[in-house]
């Protein structure tokens, strides 16, 4: 059940009101609690709320997120800038119902699609959602994907980098498809046309060749078609 905005708004804090206990690995609790609890950390850059359970982030290493996390973000922006009426956020909290807040590596979204604006929080689940998973991959190929997958994620992106594996599932039926590279090595969203990804470079962290591929995807005449679309504020079956 998607929680009302009632429900998922953090109640503001009165001057002189005790502060809130301190978000811990574990606590079960609301979307509202969590965010309360989490507004009042402004240290704790990353935390969630995964089926009622606070999930807090590790230390984040260089090597096998931070760096990753880079290329994948200038691969989604990089589209995003060239694609009038599609969204791209880093990081960002989305709130998807009562027991389920998330705050995934990136993301797109359709800005005539299934997402919404509340209170600087996003309702609803974008399009397409990325996560770079180093020792959470378990977490991100079990309750993170059926999550995302009960919430309506078209497209989810999970770059297991510990593994040097990505694996792309495209929603269809209600279950998520894992989507294969061609014959070249690139896998192409079908929801948002003319975003390519060359897989082995991305894995290899060869952001010149990601970029090479990404600029093909741009020039395609797919792309071009999907921007009208979106200029027409008509949304892609």
């Amino acid at each position: 059940m998607i929680a009302t905005a009632e429900q998922s708004v953090a109640p503001k804090k009165e001057p002189g009101a005790p502060q809130p206990p301190p978000l811990e690995n574990g606590d079960r609790l609301t979307s509202m609690e969590f965010l309360h609890r989490y507004e009042a950390m402004p240290h704790v850059k990353k935390a969630e709320l995964i089926e009622g359970i606070v999930i807090m982030a590790s230390p984040v290493r260089t090597d096998t997120h931070s760096d990753p996390d880079s290329l994948v973000q200038t691969w989604l922006g990089n589209y995003a800038i060239a694609t009038p009426g599609v969204k791209s956020s880093t990081n960002g909290t989305i709130r998807l119902d009562s027991d389920n807040t998330m705050q995934p590596d990136g993301s797109l979204r359709l800005l005539s699609g299934q997402t919404r604006l509340e209170d600087g929080y996003l309702k609803g689940c974008p399009e397409l959602v990325l996560e770079v998973a180093a020792s959470t991959a378990s977490i991100a190929l079990h309750s993170k994907l059926n999550m995302y997958r009960r919430h309506g994620a078209r497209e989810y992106i999970a770059w297991r980098t510990f593994d040097a594996q990505l694996d792309w599932f495209v929603l269809k039926d209600e279950q998520f498809t894992l989507l294969q590279p061609d014959k070249d090595g690139i896998i192409r969203s079908s929801v948002f046309l003319g975003l390519w990804l060359n897989v082995g470079a991305l894995l290899r962290e060869d952001g010149v060749g990601v970029m090479e591929t990404l600029q093909k995807g741009l020039g395609s005449p797919e792309h071009a078609a999907f921007v009208e679309s979106l200029k027409a504020n008509t949304k892609p079956a």
